[in-house]
C-alpha cells in the first residue's frame, strides 16, 4: 500500500503575530523605535530596571521548554501599541480563570527537527514520533480550552485564548501518516507504511526460517560426529554460519571459513546448503533498508512541506504557554490587573470584586493610581516561592531541563501581602508632567521610581501587578531610564558628563507617551549651576512627554510647583521618632534630607553639627553672593600659595637630580674598578699556576735526569731531594693554614668577624663578648643569635688579610647576591660545605637486591671512587634489615665518611653520608 504525499488540505493563515519577542526593541514610537540610539537606550533601561530577573521569576511557571527559553531570555512579548498590550492582560485574566491545568507534557521545541528535515536529511522514529506528539498534543491543548469554555457560565471570557490557537493548522493528516507509518512505543516502522515493505519482511521471514532450520540439522550433525562440544549457531560478516573444530572441517565439504577463533581450534564455517540463502538474506536486508530510508525521507518531506504551519503553531502554544505563567505568577504574588489610561481600554477580565470600585478620593482625576505595589523582585525574598500547591508544577518545571516539558498545577495559593517590601503608593493628577521626589539617602526615593517603571513595563508585557485595588496608570510607548553612575573610563565621561550625556539622549528619543526617569538630577557639579540646569531640562520635559519622575536632593526644583501647574512633589517619609526612613512616598509634600538629624543619630559630635548647621545657613540663596566673593579671594590666595610651593618643589627636584647623577657617575666608577680589580687578580692567579707548573716541570725534569746519570742505590735520596722540592713549591703557592690547636684558647673580640658552624662557612660579627654559659652574641645580617664557644672558627690571618683588602667588592657582592661568600677554604672536618643536598643519579648508590658481600665491595668502591666534599646517597631498602645494617657498620667506620645522616620520613629505606 502506498501513501499519498497529498493528504492535507491548506487553510488560509492569519498574518504573523502583532507581539514583539525580541528583548531590546520592545516599544514603540513615534520618532524611530528602531533606530540605534533608541535601541541602545531602551536596552539600557531593561538593563536598569533589572527587567530581566523579572523575566526570570516568570520562568518557573512555564510548562514547555520554549516558555522557558523565553523567559530566562527576557524575549516576553511586549505589546507594541496599547490593543497589543491589552490583548496580552486579556490572556493573562482568562488564563487565571482556569480552574484545572492543561497538559503541555506532549509539547516539544521542534525547532532542531525542523531544520534537519528542511536540509533534506532524514528524521529517525524518535523524531518523527516527537513531531506527532507534538500535534497531537496542541490539538488537545486547544480541545481542552474550548471544554472550559462550553462548561462556562460566560463563555466569552476564555475568548482571548481560543482566539489564539483558532486560526492554527494542527496537520492531522500529518499526525495520522506518522501514527499509520511508525509504531511510536517500540519506535519502529509497521510493515504497513508501503506494500513494498510488507513484501519484503514476509520473504525475508521466511528466509530466515528456512535458513535456521538448516543450520540447526547441520549443527547438531556436527555435533553428534564430535565435531564441537555443543551445537553452534552464529553470525560472522553479517552471514549465519555453524561452528566447527579445525580437526573437523571436512565435515563440511565446500563450506567456506568466515572466520576463526583467537586461538585457531574453532572454524565458523558457512556450509554449502547456506550460501545461496545467506545471499538473499543480504540482499532482502538491503531492500529493507532502502525502503524504510525512502518511507523516513517520504515523512520528512511532508514535514518539510508543512514547516510554516507547524512554527506558526508553535508560536501560538508558547503564547498559550506563557499566557498561563503569567496567570500563575499573578496569583503567586496576589496580583491585581491593571488598567490603562486611554479610551477604550480601561476594562480588564477578573474575578476580583475589588476591581469594580473606584478610588473614592476622585479617581478620574488620577493620571496614574496605583495603590500598595511592591517591587517585584524584593518581593521575592518575602513570600515562598513554591507552596505545597505547586508541587507538580515544579516537578515537572524541572522535568523541562530533561524533555521540555511540564504540567500546570492543579490549582494555585494567593498569598497576603506582607510588610516587606514596604508598599508604596503612586498617586499622580493628570495635569501633572514632572514629578519631583525628594528625601533623605537610603530613603527610598531610587526603588520606588524603579518600581513605577517596571510596573509600566509589566503592564504592556500582560503581567498583574502586585498592588491592591485598581492600578491604573498610562501607556507608555518609551520607558527611558538615567539612574545609577555613568561613568566611563574609556569614552573619558565623568560622573556629570555620563549623567548630562545620557539626559541628551533620552530628550531625543522621548515623545509625547514616553515615560523618563531620571536620578538624582544635576548632581555630580557645582549645586547652583546643577540647579539651574536641572530646572531648565524639567521645563523643557514637561511638554515633550507623557510623564517624567526625578529625584533630587535640590530644594529649589521643589519650588517649581509653586509657579506651573505641570510640577508636582513628592516626598520620602523620614521617622523624626526613630530617625529612620519608612520607605512611603508622601505625595504633593517637599522631603528634607536630614542629613544632620541622621548623623546626630549614627553619634557625630556635637561640635561638627553645630559647625554643619552654620554651614547651612551660610548655604542660604541671601548669602550665597557673599560667599561667593569669600570663596573667589580665598581660590586667589591659595593660588598664590600653591605656585609658590610649586617653585620651591622644583628647586629641591633639581638639586635631587644633581645628587643622583653624581652617585650614578660614582656608581659606575666603582662597578668599572670592580671589574680591573677581578681582572687583574685573574691574571695573577693565572700566572702563579704557569710559574708553578713551570717549575714542576723543571723539577721533574732535572729528576729524571739525575736518575738516569746515578745509580740505584742514590735512588732514596733523589726521592727525599725531590719531595723536598715539591714541598716547597707547595708551601710558596699555598696561603697559611689556621692552626686548630690554637682554637681551644681562642676568644672572640666584640667587633671581630669568624665563621659560626652551621651556617655554611659564612661570616657573622661578635656582638656581645664570652658569657658565663661559654656562648657568644653573634649577628647575622638582620638576625642575633647566641652560639657557643666551640662553635666559632677564628679567620686566618691571610683570610683576614683577603676580607679587608676586599672588602668594598665582598659589600658589593653581598648586596646583589643577599649573602657573604667565604673567601677562605676551611677543611676542619666539622666546618666544610658539602652544597645542597640534592639527590641524582651520579651520587646515589642503590644497595637492594645484592648480597652482604656482594654490597660491602661495591659500597666500598662507591665511596673510594666518590669526590671529596660530596654527599653519598646509600638506598638499602627495608626489607631483612642485613644490607641496612652491614651499610651502616661500613659509614661508621670507613676512612672517609665524616658523617652520616639516618633514614627520615623523606628518604626511607635511604642513609645520607658525607664524604671527606
Amino acid at each position: 500500500m502506498q501513501l499519498s504525499s497529498n493528504l492535507l488540505v491548506p487553510v488560509n493563515k492569519p498574518p504573523k503575530p502583532f507581539i514583539n519577542f525580541k528583548p531590546c526593541s520592545c516599544f514603540c514610537s513615534n520618532s524611530n523605535p528602531d533606530s540605534p540610539e533608541s535601541n541602545s537606550l531602551q536596552s539600557d533601561t531593561l538593563k536598569t530596571l533589572e527587567w530581566s530577573s523579572v523575566c526570570k521569576q516568570l520562568s518557573p511557571f512555564t510548562s514547555t521548554s520554549m516558555g522557558s527559553d523565553s523567559a530566562l531570555n527576557a524575549r516576553l512579548p511586549v505589546g507594541r501599541t496599547p490593543r497589543q498590550s491589552q490583548k496580552l492582560l486579556d490572556q493573562t485574566s482568562a488564563a487565571r480563570l482556569v480552574a484545572q491545568p492543561l497538559d503541555f507534557s506532549g509539547i516539544h521545541d521542534l525547532t532542531d527537527i525542523l531544520g534537519v528535515a528542511i536540509s533534506g536529511h532524514l528524521l529517525t522514529t524518535r523524531e518523527l514520533c516527537t513531531v506527532r506528539r507534538t500535534l497531537a498534543a496542541s490539538r488537545e491543548l486547544f480541545d481542552s480550552l474550548k471544554r472550559f469554555a462550553s462548561a462556562s457560565n460566560n463563555p466569552q471570557r476564555y475568548l482571548p485564548l481560543l482566539e489564539i490557537l483558532q486560526n492554527c493548522n494542527f496537520q492531522v493528516g500529518l499526525e495520522h501518516k506518522i501514527e499509520f507509518c511508525i509504531d511510536c512505543n517500540l519506535s519502529i516502522i509497521l510493515d504497513r507504511a508501503s506494500e513494498d515493505l510488507e513484501i519484503i519482511r514476509s520473504e525475508r521471514k521466511r528466509n530466515i526460517e528456512i535458513l535456521d532450520s538448516m543450520l540447526k540439522e547441520v549443527s547438531t550433525q556436527i555435533f553428534q560426529a564430535g565435531g564441537i562440544d555443543r551445537p553452534l549457531i552464529t553470525k560472522r560478516r553479517s552471514r549465519m554460519c555453524v561452528g566447527i573444530r579445525a580437526s573437523h572441517r571436512y565435515l563440511l565439504p565446500g563450506g567456506v571459513v568466515l572466520n576463526v577463533s583467537s586461538s585457531g581450534a574453532t572454524y565458523f564455517m558457512e556450509p554449502k546448503d547456506a550460501i545461496d540463502l545467506n545471499n538473499l538474506e543480504v540482499r532482502l536486508s538491503s531492500f529493507e533498508k532502502a525502503e524504510e530510508s525512502a518511507i523516513l525521507s517520504m515523512l520528512a518531506s511532508e514535514i518539510a512541506n508543512s514547516e510554516s504551519d507547524i512554527k506558526y503553531l508553535l508560536d501560538k502554544i508558547l503564547e498559550i504557554d506563557l499566557a498561563f505563567a503569567r496567570a500563575a505568577y499573578a496569583q503567586w504574588m496576589n496580583g491585581v490587573c491593571p488598567i490603562f489610561r486611554l479610551g477604550s481600554f480601561e476594562g480588564c477580565d477578573s474575578d476580583d470584586e475589588d476591581n469594580d470600585i473606584l478610588d473614592p478620593q476622585g479617581d478620574d482625576n488620577l493620571n496614574v493610581n496605583i495603590v500598595g505595589i511592591q517591587h517585584p523582585l524584593l518581593l521575592e525574598s518575602s513570600l515562598e516561592i513554591m507552596s505545597d500547591n505547586f508541587a507538580v508544577r515544579s516537578g515537572n518545571a524541572a522535568a523541562k531541563s530533561g524533555d521540555g516539558n511540564g504540567t500546570m498545577a492543579t490549582k494555585y495559593t494567593s498569598h497576603s501581602m506582607s510588610d516587606f517590601p514596604v508598599p508604596v503608593d503612586f498617586k499622580i493628577g493628570r495635569g501633572t508632567k514632572v514629578v519631583v521626589i525628594s528625601g533623605p539617602n537610603t530613603g527610598g526615593k531610587t526603588a520606588s521610581m524603579k518600581t513605577l517603571g517596571l510596573a509600566s513595563l509589566m503592564s504592556k508585557a500582560g503581567m498583574h501587578l502586585p498592588a491592591k485595588n485598581n492600578a491604573k496608570l498610562p501607556w507608555f510607548d518609551l520607558i527611558l531610564a538615567d539612574i545609577g553612575d555613568h561613568q566611563s573610563l574609556e569614552q573619558n565621561l565623568s560622573t556629570f558628563s555620563g549623567h548630562i550625556s545620557r539626559i541628551c539622549k533620552i530628550l531625543e528619543v522621548a515623545t509625547t507617551q514616553s515615560l523618563v526617569l531620571i536620578d538624582e538630577i544635576g548632581g555630580g557639579t557645582d549645586p547652583s549651576e546643577g540647579v539651574a540646569l536641572s530646572a531648565s531640562i524639567l521645563q523643557y520635559l514637561k511638554n515633550r512627554v507623557n510623564l517624567a519622575v526625578v529625584t533630587t536632593h535640590y530644594a529649589d526644583l521643589s519650588s517649581l510647583k509653586e509657579k506651573d501647574i505641570c510640577f508636582d512633589n513628592a516626598a520620602m517619609e523620614f521617622s523624626l521618632e526613630t530617625l529612620q526612613p519608612t520607605y512611603r512616598i508622601r505625595w504633593g509634600c517637599t522631603g528634607d534630607s536630614n542629613a544632620l538629624t541622621i548623623a546626630q543619630s549614627i553619634g557625630f559630635d556635637r561640635n561638627i553639627i553645630d559647625r554643619a548647621q552654620e554651614w547651612v545657613e551660610k548655604f542660604k540663596p541671601e548669602q550665597q553672593q557673599e560667599r561667593r566673593g569669600m570663596l573667589y579671594q580665598s581660590l586667589q590666595e591659595e593660588r598664590k600659595r600653591l605656585k609658590a610651593q610649586a617653585g620651591k618643589a622644583a628647586s629641591i627636584h633639581a638639586e635631587i637630580m644633581s645628587v643622583y647623577n653624581e652617585i650614578q657617575g660614582e656608581a659606575e666608577d666603582l662597578d668599572r674598578r670592580e671589574m680591573e680589580l677581578m681582572a687583574k687578580e685573574t691574571q695573577q692567579v693565572q700566572q702563579e699556576l704557569l710559574d708553578a707548573k713551570s717549575q714542576m716541570e723543571t723539577l721533574i725534569q732535572k729528576f729524571e735526569k739525575q736518575l738516569r746519570n746515578s745509580g740505584r742505590g742514590q735512588l732514596n735520596s733523589l726521592i727525599k731531594e725531590s719531595e723536598s722540592a715539591i714541598a716547597s713549591i707547595v708551601k710558596a703557592h699555598t696561603p697559611d693554614q689556621f692552626n686548630e690547636a690554637d682554637q681551644t684558647s681562642y676568644t672572640p673580640q666584640i667587633g671581630e668577624q669568624v665563621h659560626v658552624k652551621g651556617l655554611g662557612g659564612k661570616l657573622a660579627t661578635v656582638v656581645e663578648s664570652l658569657g658565663d654559659d661559654e656562648t657568644i652574641l653573634v649577628q647575622y645580617g638582620k638576625v642575633k643569635a647566641r652560639v657557643k664557644k666551640t662553635n666559632i672558627v677564628a679567620i686566618p690571618s691571610n683570610a683576614k688579610n683577603v676580607v679587608t683588602s676586599s672588602s668594598t667588592h665582598q659589600g658589593r657582592q653581598s648586596r646583589r647576591n643577599g649573602d657573604y661568600r667565604d673567601n677562605v677554604d676551611i677543611r676542619s672536618s666539622d666546618d666544610v660545605s658539602y652544597g645542597p643536598v640534592v639527590r641524582t643519579s651520579k651520587n646515589t648508590v642503590d644497595l637492594r637486591g645484592m648480597r652482604v658481600e656482594e654490597a660491602s665491595i661495591h659500597l666500598e668502591m662507591t665511596i673510594n671512587a666518590s669526590r671529596p666534599y660530596s654527599v653519598l646517597f646509600v638506598i638499602h631498602g627495608t626489607g631483612t634489615g642485613a644490607i641496612k645494617e652491614r651499610a651502616l657498620e661500613i659509614l661508621q667506620n670507613h676512612p672517609r665518611i665524616t658523617n652520616h645522616e639516618p633514614e627520615s620520613p623523606m628518604n626511607y629505606g635511604c642513609t645520607i653520608a658525607y664524604v671527606k
